[in-house]
């Protein structure tokens, strides 16, 4: 597969917890490395264009809001299959469906605050991405 770039966020549910640092170790630990980083409250503009692709869903104002509500932490990082890494080290979007030892299964309460966000392609990273760097 190769060097890739992925787009990682840890939601305000994870940053509330102070769970970023644990984040952050266990993407080093897998080897990846973290390019660019930035905190910040997302306005509803970035969260409406991240989110874009779930516009016609239902639960898409949930998700512009939940993301809204506080400080996320935005990163970059890289690594070999880094968007496929990141996705296995994530989880299931449901933490009940994610096995110990994966960010959500640990850490996640519930399927909004599920702690991460991770691109599910490398298209979906590059365009990620852009809308945060």
């Amino acid at each position: 597969m190769g060097i890739e770039r992925t787009f990682v966020m840890v939601k305000p549910d994870g940053v509330a917890r102070g769970l970023v640092g644990d984040v952050i170790r266990r993407f080093e630990q897998k080897g990846m490395k973290l390019e660019r980083l930035v905190m910040r409250t997302v306005d509803a503009a970035t969260a409406e264009e991240h989110y874009a692709e779930h516009v016609e869903r239902p639960f898409f104002r949930s998700l512009v809001e939940f993301i809204t509500s506080g400080p996320v932490v935005a990163m970059e990082w890289t690594g070999e299959s880094a968007v496929m890494v990141a996705r296995a080290m994530m989880g299931a979007t449901n933490p009940a469906e994610s096995p110990p030892g994966t960010i959500r299964g640990d850490f996640g309460l519930e399927i909004l605050a599920n702690i991460v966000h991770g691109s599910d392609s490398p298209e979906s990273a590059e365009r990620e991405l852009a809308i945060w760097f």
